[in-house]
């Protein structure tokens, strides 16, 4: 009887490492890769057209998700876009 208490118990623990480990990959995968992606595509679309308390915003953004920035700046590329010159 004992021994199926421990087991259980065992179980227990071991779905609730399971689930804490999986929070915790979900969350850095967040924090590192989905929303800074999500800030660069607002960064591009919104950069030369922002107020000054959106620029505030922004630099924000970059400041406090930095990290995930850092991984994905290799796979960016915000040059400006080139002019139209009609003749």
């Amino acid at each position: 009887m004992m021994e199926n208490s421990t087991n259980r118990s065992f179980l227990l623990k071991n779905q609730e490492i399971m689930v804490v480990a999986l929070l915790y990959l979900s969350l850095a995968g967040a924090y590192l890769l989905v929303v800074p992606a999500a800030v660069l595509f607002y960064l591009n679309l919104r950069w030369y057209v922002a107020s000054s308390v959106e620029r505030g915003f922004m630099y924000f953004l970059v400041f406090f998700f930095f990290p995930g920035l850092l991984l994905l700046s290799p796979f960016v590329n915000l040059r400006p876009r080139r002019r139209q010159i009609e003749v």
